[in-house]
This record gives structure tokens, C-alpha cells and sequence, in this order.
């Protein structure tokens, strides 16, 4: 057998595009990279129809030739399984090439064909064969390729001296790109011979080994070589005499190695794989290194074959790297607050985002929700003392049993989620509406009762107090400023729930107000005019509080107002109990009032004016604006 340079090692012919320029083993893996490459026939085994002397010793012959092709003399032996010196398994093409080189596979005389068969444990990056035979190579061999464990096979190429004659295929010597070839079916030399493929060769060469189109052409789970035609050593007889009238040595395929050169299949996101679970190297003689299937991903990726990002790392689309730039394509962490173990990629957020983020969380933790768990679940409200990374950053809500309102659409009653203060009933006042507004009393399951007093009464009994000095105030200690969360709370109910001073006359009288003329509205020289929605409404003890959210902006003077969550500040409704003018939660309404401009505040008394919402009545006052009040 002749002397052949290390295979360990192949020549940068014999490697594909890409593979070779990435980050190799020992490498920090920082940009793309890729496991070291190796014989993937080492430590697994090889499959063959038939091995001589499997079944009983056999004799067999073979010649080989000098320079000038002339025979040499007749070798012969004997082969047989059941003495270890005698036996030519399969395996024996798979030990090393170097430490073991005179030991080859060799099929029963009687095989017209044969065929050899790797099967890995998992997909694989195939780069290159390297077949090297002890007989003359075959006249017409086919190697093929599963990527599905062995279910279809596809070609990788035809070996045969007529391509034309054997397979009706073009020769790849006469058109370049061809799926057959000449190059490796002549039987000489009658020893020693070689069959070379490459996976990423013409026409499939590219740039880049980790894109689709180097994917379908080089993973695989299995390698097949099928031998069709045996042929005979064409020597010439020594020293030009006719050879002896002995019969020619029967013919047999023998191998020495078959070299199937190739790396674990990472995505080019790992430089290292360890053995698959459950895979168990075959031992080997001068055998010392394997080359596994799992991957240890890098990039934030996971999976076998790093395949798909880390739990927590789907706000992007998975890729496998640029084997051609060295771009890593890392995989993104999703932004979950600290309140999800994993999320996952999906395309309708990321369009939506603009290609910026399509990761979700999943199952947020902490009492809170949202694509990034970005705010508390209702039920429970923002505890802006602690980073909303914290796990404790929200808190249960409060709301006393009785004096809260039971949203009319949700589960049950939910308080205000950056603040915490509940949706009182009627009469009810306090952040957890747990006593009753000045002017009011009976607290119990329908609110609090209007009094029937000039002044205010008794929170408990309803008697009249006989002077303005027993009048009693609830303190409340001012709130934490409050952040408000993406969603507005639509507090609200029935209207039959309502108390107001529409019907309970005997408290207070409130006047309907009807827009008349335009130079009286004007003669109020309202600062503000708005449309809002009311959302909630809160004693504070010294001073009410109503939250709305402005939505149309038709006059401002001094103070910056702008569409969104504000707070207006009713003067009359700490005054007697009284609730006028009357703003229901839930409602649309126009409001023109008076600015505070040393407080910030937007005021509304006695003379604001309130009406609720209507599209003609909105035009009406915007005319006056322009036309009657410049």
C-alpha cells in the first residue's frame, strides 16, 4: 500500500467555502464559528451486505502492477472470519489510516455488488469523501445521501468510466457541473486507487456553509456507497510474454479506508459538541478522537444543533451566522422585567414593532402581565417605592369589601393599577373607599346616603349637625406621585347605583347648564376648555380629586395641557357635601373652567362649565372660541 499524506488534516481544496475561514476550536467563538472537522466513520460502524470468510475460510488472488503496468507476480491468501489475522470486517476501513495501514474490508468473491453504509446518531456537516481501495477501483459506483435517517436518499454523484453507456448521465470531464464522472473508475492503478468527492464542489460551491442552500447539500444522517461493477487488473503479462493459461484470480471489491470527512452540525453558533445522549463510540485500533453531534451552543442559541435561540432570547427571528462576513446573528434577549423565565418569537408583535421586537414573555410571574410583563395583572397596583424589576412591585389591591365598586364588565372589583385607589360607590370616598364622603352617610353595600341637611351629618346615624364646625373631615396622607400604566381603567356603573344631587334635591340644587349666549360664556373668560373622560373620582379630606383623560384640547391659556391622563380638582365638592357640577365616571364630558397657575391646577366650581359630550355641542363652543370670545 503506498505511503499517503495525513487526512487529518485535508488541503484547503478539500474543505468547502467558509468552513475553513470561521472561528475554530479553541476560539472564543465571538463571531461564527465551527467545531473541529474529523472522520465521522471513526467510532461508529460501518454496514456491509457481505465480508469474506464470514461464513467459511476462502482462497483469493490478485495482481498488481510496476510503472509500466506489467504484471507482478500472483498474490494470494486465505480469508477468514473466525481467525482475527485472517479477518477483513468492515471496521477495518474505519481504524486508522496510519497506525493500521495494511488492514482493509474486503466482500465475498461471490458479491456482484455490494454496499457500504454509515449511519450517524444525528444530522452531521459532510464535507468531503475519501475512498481508497486495495482491488481495482469499481467500473460504476453510486454514492448517496439521507437527511432523514434513512426514509429517501438522494444522489451525491455517479462513479463510472462510460457515464453515458452506464447511467445516461453527462460526463463532469466534458460539462462542468455534471452529476457523473470518469475521473475515478479506471482500474489502474490496480492497488492503491482513490475516490474523491467533494460536497460543496461545483456547481453547489458558496460562500457561505451556513445558508439553506449549503445546508440541503451537506447535512446528513446517513452516507451510503453502492458498488455496481467489479472490474479486473488489465496488466500487462511480465517481460511481454503471454500469461499463464491458469484461469484470471475471481474478482472482489476490497477497501483499505473510507475516509468520510465532515464536523457536528452547530448553525456555525459552536466550536464544541459533545456525544449525543444515549451514543456510545465503538472502539477502534489507533482510534483516539470522534467527532460527536451535540452541540455547546454559543450566541444565546440552544437545541442540538443550535437551532433555535435560549428560552429567554426569542425577540428576534433565529438565524444561523454568516459564514461569509463572520457575523455571529446572536440571538436577543426579550425584555421581561425580571418576571419570565422564557419567552417566545412572534411575527404579527414583530411586524408590528416595525422588525424591531417580536418576543412575548411567557407565563408572567410577580402579579404582572403583558407582552414584557411590563404591568401589574388586575387586582393588583404599582408599588412605585420598588423598581418594577423587583418581585414585589406589585401589590394586591385593598378595596374594602363594601364601599368598592364592582366594575360593570370585569371579574370584580380591580383599583386604579398606578395608584392603588379604588372605584368607590356612590358617597364613598378614601384610596380603599372605606367611609363616606362629607355629606353623606350609612356606609353599607349600596354607599353611603346623601344627608338631608343644609350642613353636613353624622357618617353613622344621619343626624344633622347644628353647625358648620361639627362638620367631620377624613385626612388622607397624599399619595406617592402616581406613573400610569399603559391601559386606562374604565370605572363605572349602573346607572340606578348613581347618588347625585340630581336625585336627592334636599342636599344641594344643581342647575342643568344649557350653552346660551355666546358673549355670557365669553364673559367668563374660561382659561381651559376640554373634552375629558371621567375615570375615577377621590377625597382627599382637604380637597376632591377627579382623574380623567383629556382627549381634546380646544382653549388653554397659561398652563401646558396636553391630551392624556390629568387630574381636575373640584373647589365645590367638599362644601356641604355637595356634588355639583356632576362628572359620573365613565362619561364624556366638555368642561371649561379656570386655571391655577400658581398650584398647576385645573380647577372646576359652581362656575365651570359642564355638559356632556356631544359632537354639535363641541363644534358650538369652538365657533365661539374663534368667533365671539377673540
Amino acid at each position: 500500500r503506498p505511503p499517503r499524506e495525513p487526512l487529518s488534516a485535508p488541503s484547503p481544496a478539500l474543505c468547502p467555502a467558509g468552513l475553513g475561514s470561521v472561528a475554530g476550536a479553541g476560539s472564543p467563538c465571538e463571531k461564527a464559528c465551527n467545531p473541529r472537522m474529523g472522520n465521522l466513520a471513526h467510532g461508529r460502524v460501518l454496514r456491509t451486505e457481505t465480508a469474506c470468510g464470514r461464513h467459511a475460510a476462502e482462497p483469493f488472488c490478485a495482481y498488481t502492477e510496476d510503472a509500466q503496468r506489467r504484471c507482478k507476480r500472483l498474490a494470494c491468501g486465505r480469508c477468514s472470519g473466525a481467525h482475527a489475522g485472517l479477518a477483513h470486517p468492515p471496521a477495518a476501513m474505519a481504524d486508522s489510516p496510519f497506525r493500521l495501514p495494511r488492514t482493509w474490508w474486503q466482500a465475498a468473491q461471490g458479491a456482484l455488488r455490494e454496499t457500504i453504509r454509515l449511519d450517524l446518531e444525528t444530522a452531521f456537516y459532510f464535507t468531503h469523501l475519501i475512498l481508497v481501495f486495495k482491488s481495482p477501483r469499481p467500473a460504476a459506483m453510486v454514492l448517496e445521501r439521507s437527511q432523514d435517517f434513512g426514509e429517501t436518499w438522494k444522489p451525491y454523484k455517479y462513479f463510472a468510466a462510460n457515464c453515458s453507456a452506464t447511467f445516461g448521465l453527462e460526463d463532469d470531464v466534458r460539462q462542468r457541473g455534471a452529476i457523473c464522472t470518469s475521473r475515478y473508475s479506471s482500474p489502474f492503478p490496480c492497488t492503491g486507487g482513490e475516490v474523491i468527492y467533494r460536497a460543496l464542489s461545483p456547481p453547489y460551491a458558496t460562500e457561505n456553509p451556513y445558508s439553506a442552500e449549503a445546508q440541503e447539500q451537506l447535512k446528513i444522517t446517513n452516507l451510503r456507497v453502492r458498488l455496481l461493477e467489479r472490474q479486473s487488473c488489465p496488466c500487462l503479462p511480465a517481460a511481454s510474454a503471454p500469461r499463464p493459461s491458469q484461469p484470471p484470480p475471481p474478482l472482489h471489491y476490497a477497501i483499505y479506508d473510507f475516509i468520510v470527512k465532515g464536523s457536528c452540525f452547530c448553525n456555525g453558533h459552536a466550536d464544541h459538541c459533545v456525544p449525543v445522549a444515549g451514543f456510545k463510540p465503538i472502539k477502534a485500533a489507533g482510534v483516539f478522537h470522534v467527532v460527536h453531534g451535540k452541540c455547546m451552543c454559543k450566541h444565546n442559541t440552544a437545541g442540538s444543533h443550535c437551532q433555535h435561540c435560549a428560552p429567554l432570547y426569542n425577540d428576534q427571528p433565529w438565524q444561523a451566522a454568516d459564514g461569509k462576513t463572520g457575523a455571529p446573528r446572536e440571538c436577543q434577549s426579550c425584555k421581561c422585567n425580571g418576571h419570565a423565565d422564557t419567552c417566545h418569537f412572534d411575527m404579527d408583535a414583530w411586524l408590528a414593532s416595525g422588525n424591531r421586537s417580536g418576543g412575548v414573555c411567557d407565563n408572567c410571574q410577580h402579579n404582572t402581565e403583558g407582552q414584557h410583563c411590563q404591568r401589574c395583572k388586575p387586582g393588583f397596583y404599582r408599588d412605585l417605592r420598588k423598581p418594577f424589576s423587583a418581585p414585589d412591585a406589585c401589590k394586591s389591591c385593598s378595596c374594602h369589601p363594601l364601599g368598592s365598586a364592582v366594575l360593570p364588565l370585569g371579574p370584580g372589583t380591580f383599583c386604579d393599577p398606578s395608584t392603588g385607589d379604588c372605584p368607590c360607590k356612590p358617597g364613598v370616598a378614601g384610596p380603599r373607599c372605606d367611609h363616606c364622603l362629607p355629606g353623606y352617610w350609612g356606609f353599607g353595600a349600596y354607599g353611603c346616603r346623601p344627608c338631608n341637611c343644609a350642613r353636613s351629618c353624622d357618617p353613622h346615624t344621619g343626624d344633622c349637625h347644628s353647625s358648620s364646625s361639627d362638620v367631620t373631615w377624613h385626612h388622607e396622607a397624599p399619595p406617592f406621585q402616581a406613573m400610569f400604566n399603559e391601559t386606562e381603567p374604565a370605572w363605572g356603573w349602573e346607572d340606578e347605583q348613581g347618588f347625585s344631587a340630581l336625585r336627592h334635591s334636599g342636599k344641594c340644587e344643581c342647575k342643568e347648564q344649557v350653552l346660551g349666549n355666546p358673549k355670557v360664556f365669553c364673559g367668563m373668560k374660561y382659561t381651559y376648555v376640554i373634552k375629558t373622560k371621567i375615570l375615577s373620582a377621590h377625597d382627599k379630606g382637604s380637597h376632591a380629586e377627579v382623574n380623567v383623560k383629556i382627549k381634546k384640547i380646544l382653549k388653554s391659556t397659561k398652563l401646558k395641557i396636553l391630551r392624556g391622563k390629568r387630574t381636575l380638582y373640584p373647589e365645590s365638592w367638599t362644601n356641604r357635601g355637595c356634588t355639583c357640577p356632576i362628572l359620573n365616571p365613565g362619561m364624556e364630558y366638555l368642561v371649561a373652567g379656570h386655571e391655577d397657575v400658581r398650584t398647576g391646577r385645573l380647577i372646576v366650581n359652581m362656575k365651570s362649565f359642564v355638559h356632556q359630550w356631544k359632537s354639535a355641542l363641541g363644534r358650538k363652543v369652538l365657533e365661539i372660541l374663534k368667533r365671539d370670545c377673540n
